[in-house]
Formats: structure tokens, C-alpha cells, sequence
């Protein structure tokens, strides 16, 4: 491993090979002709088709998770006190067989959101949309404890899914510090989405603590709006010891740059008996800071809307007739035991009068075969009859480690991994000796227009399929 960051990716699944992402300056229009040549059937292979004409995505992986009973992390590190984070290696068997890339990716599950804000003419309601595409984007973590691969310098990732309207292209723009910058828009030029991610990591002993870095961004064309957010603080418990769980938090504050509306979601930590775990709340406020609605629920679970005043009468009633006992603080002292994941309390109280806006997707009945994966995330990485004459050469479904892994085949999959991690370091060298920087070929360094903050912007004319001058890492 090569950093800090690639440690925690190793024990989490949050992965942290990813960072600062860039806004495109121009609108990158959809090119009618281009689109109509890489249709879903033709770009994503010769799949069967469902009655309405969709196509098909499998809904199963080839060959089911390894356990990882035989794997110590502690085993791992008790020999490696005193060292480098760095020099950490963490078993092939705590990976789950997608590449950091196709990760990200899974922000787009839920782009129906992305739809029905551009749908909306109510500026309250588009921030609604918003935010519970927001928080959807971090529910596929949930049960998600397997690392995915650190993707190599120069990876890309591409998806077009025209059931879900949107075409979506990542890159590895940077290996030290990593970093990873993606860019969606929607076929029906409606929106564009983009951003990055880059964990700033804190090792607890116990738990992995993942702050996030980077700007995501939100275009709703048609309304001329953009917003931006970060998302919460991801924490891995029990990285030692134990089972490991999953825990969210932190201020989540989503700006429309166009209005001044703000949605400002806490993502609760669990607290000492756990009634927190996985909750959210928040509000909707206007550019003079008044509130136009309360936000509530869970980010494992749904999401919910109401009126403030609504809200406020419901706590309140609830207050005066809650007179239950509290349970005792433990006076145990911390030790080294694991931290067992608290139990999961009652699903959300709806407060009467509230308006749904997400609900979690149901995952496939085999999930827990298949790393915890949702449905969205088992097709990621299918590779049909087809697709390698279209895909750039440098995309992850085309990367045999992983493909390996996801076949049931470790020691190969171990084998291959070691060998790309061996080319990417002699290029390194190479391009050192003969004193080349490296060239990302899809975004490049530029500002957010909103924020003025450094980013990562889309070049452009990958769906142009110009691939000549990709490099060669695998």
C-alpha cells in the first residue's frame, strides 16, 4: 500500500484512492449522433432485453464473496508496529471485487431524484430532491465492509444507462495523494453532476475515521441552478476486532448558489446506547436564514419532509408526555474488546403530515453473498459480448485482478494485483528518470466556478471514443 489512505481502504470499504474532483467550465452537450451509435445494446453488449425494450443487467455476481474468517487484521498489523502505515499490505480477501471507480459510481443509483428536482418549478421542492439524492448517495455504504480495489493511475470507468437517463465517466487523475474525478450528465441534457473524494484518514485504534474532502456538484440546467455539499464523515469500527460496522456523521450543508438556500442535514453519531444510529436530521432554510422545512429520518432507511411548525408541535407534545426512564451511563471502563454495533432501533416515526422523498432500494436476497451489494452494484462490472471493442482500454471492467476476484479465482486475482501494482511503480520510475510529469487524458486542475476552490474539471469528448492515446496499465 502507498499511503495512509489506502490503509483505511484496506480494513473499511470506504475507499480514500479518490480525491478532489473538477466542474466542467462549458456544458458538455450530448452528441444526438454519438448517443444514437452507443446505444444501451450496443455500448453495454448484446444483452437480452426485457418486454419494454430495456436492457437486462445481471442479477448475480459469477461466484459468491470468500469469507475472510481466515484473515486477522490485527494478525496483519501486531507485526507491523512502529512502521509506516504505508507499508501496510492487506489481504486480496478484504477487497470486494470493484475498482474505487465503480464505487463512486453507485451515487447515480437513485438519479431518479436528480429528475424529479428538474421536474419541480417550486425551488423548495428541487432542494427536497436534492437533498434526499444527497443522502441516497452514501446508503449503498451501508453492510459495505469490503475495501474496494485502490484504482491505478490513468483507470477510468464509464457507465451509460438509458433506463436511468444518464451516461457517467471517472478517472484516476492522481496517485499520491489519490485522487478521483467524475463527471455525469443526463441524456436528456437536463443536468450535470461531478465532483471527487479524498478522505482525510484518522486510525483510532479501534475504528477508521474517513473525513471527506472534495466538492460534489449539482447543475440543474433548465432551472440554471447549481448546488454543492461534501458528504458525512464515514467511521469503520472494529478494524482489529470483532465484526465490523459502519457508522455515518457529521454536518452535511447542501448551498443552491442560485437562491441562497441552504439544507443543512446532521448525520447523527450512535451515542452511547446507539438510539442515534443511522439517523439524520435537518432543515430547509431560505438565504435569510428562515426555515421552510424540517428533515428527518434515516440514511439506512427513508427520508421524510415536513413543515417546521409541524415539526415543533410534534416534539414538543412529545416532551411533555415522556417521562421514561433513562437508562444508566455503563461504568465500565474502555478496553480492547470490540465494539459491538449497538442494536438497530424502531424504524422512523413518521410525524403525521410528513411527504416521503427517498426510501432505500430492496437489496437482491443473495446480498449477503455478494459483498452486500445492491442491485445497482452487482452490474457494474459486467463485461457482455461486445464491450470490449467500445470501452477505452484503461477502463476497470477490463482490469483482470478484479475480474478474477469476481470469478472465484483469489490466487490469480492476488497474482494479477501484484503485478499492475509492480507496472504502475516502474512507470513511476520511468517517468521519473526521464523526468516526465504525468498527463491525465479526461479532466485537468482548474477552479469551481461556485466555490473558488481548486477542482477538477472534464475535458470533454470521451463519449467521442477517441481512445489512441490512452495508457497502458494493465
Amino acid at each position: 500500500m502507498n499511503s495512509e489512505e489506502e490503509f483505511y481502504d484496506a480494513v473499511t470499504g470506504f475507499d480514500s484512492d479518490n480525491s478532489s474532483g473538477e466542474f466542467s467550465e462549458a456544458v458538455h452537450k450530448v452528441d444526438v449522433d454519438a448517443h444514437q451509435s452507443h446505444r444501451a445494446g450496443r455500448h453495454n453488449g448484446d444483452g437480452p432485453l426485457q418486454k419494454n425494450g430495456i436492457k437486462k443487467h445481471r442479477t448475480t455476481l459469477p461466484a459468491p464473496m470468500f469469507t475472510r474468517s481466515d484473515f486477522s487484521v490485527w494478525g496483519i498489523l501486531k507485526k507491523c508496529i512502529g512502521l509506516e502505515l504505508s507499508k501496510i499490505t492487506m489481504p486480496i480477501a478484504f477487497n470486494e471485487p470493484l475498482s474505487f471507480l465503480q464505487r463512486i459510481t453507485e451515487y447515480m443509483e437513485h438519479t431518479y431524484l436528480i429528475n424529479k428536482a428538474c421536474c419541480h418549478s417550486d425551488p423548495l421542492e428541487r432542494m427536497q430532491a436534492v437533498a434526499a439524492f444527497a443522502v441516497s448517495a452514501v446508503a449503498s455504504q451501508w453492510e459495505r465492509t469490503g475495501k474496494p480495489f485502490n484504482p491505478l493511475l490513468g483507470e477510468t470507468y464509464e457507465l451509460i444507462r438509458e433506463d436511468l437517463g444518464f451516461r457517467f465517466i471517472s478517472e484516476q487523475v492522481s496517485h499520491h495523494p489519490p485522487v478521483s474525478a467524475f463527471y455525469s450528465e443526463g441524456l436528456n441534457q437536463d443536468f450535470i453532476f461531478h465532483g471527487s473524494i479524498y478522505p482525510k484518514l484518522k486510525f483510532w485504534g479501534k475504528s477508521v475515521e474517513a473525513e471527506p474532502r472534495g466538492t460534489i456538484t449539482l447543475e440543474l440546467l433548465k432551472h440554471n441552478e447549481s448546488y454543492t455539499w461534501t458528504n458525512p464523515t464515514c467511521c469503520v469500527h472494529n478494524v482489529i476486532i470483532g465484526k465490523l460496522w459502519i457508522e455515518q456523521y457529521g454536518t452535511v450543508e447542501i448551498i443552491n448558489h442560485s437562491t441562497g438556500d441552504k439544507c443543512i442535514l446532521n448525520f447523527k453519531p450512535c451515542g452511547l446506547f446507539g438510539k442515534e444510529l443511522h439517523r439524520i436530521e435537518g432543515h430547509i432554510q431560505d438565504k435569510n436564514k428562515k426555515k421552510l422545512a424540517v428533515i428527518y429520518g434515516k440514511w439506512t432507511e427513508c427520508l421524510w419532509c415536513v413543515d417546521p411548525s409541524t415539526y415543533e408541535n410534534y416534539k414538543r407534545n412529545e416532551r411533555k408526555g415522556g417521562d421514561q426512564k433513562k437508562p444508566k451511563p455503563s461504568e465500565e471502563p474502555e478496553n480492547d474488546e470490540a465494539d459491538d454495533m449497538p442494536e438497530i432501533q424502531e424504524t422512523v416515526q413518521v410525524i403525521p403530515g410528513s411527504k416521503l422523498l427517498w426510501r432505500i432500494s430492496t437489496r437482491p436476497t443473495n446480498s449477503s453473498q455478494m459483498y452486500n451489494f445492491t442491485s445497482f452494484a452487482v452490474s457494474l462490472n459486467e463485461l457482455e459480448k461486445g464491450m470490449e471493442e467500445v470501452l477505452a482500454p484503461t477502463d476497470c471492467r477490463l482490469r483482470p485482478d478484479i475480474r478474477h476476484m469476481e470469478n472465484g479465482e483469489i490466487d490469480l486475482a492476488s497474482k494479477e494485483k501484484e503485478r499492475l501494482e509492480e507496472k504502475q511503480r516502474a512507470a513511476r520510475k520511468e517517468r521519473a528518470k526521464d523526468e516526465t510529469e504525468w498527463k491525465t487524458r479526461w479532466f485537468y486542475q482548474g477552479t469551481n466556478p461556485y466555490l473558488g476552490t481548486p477542482d477538477w474539471l472534464y475535458t470533454g469528448g470521451y463519449f467521442d471514443r477517441n481512445f489512441f492515446d490512452c495508457p497502458d496499465i494493465y
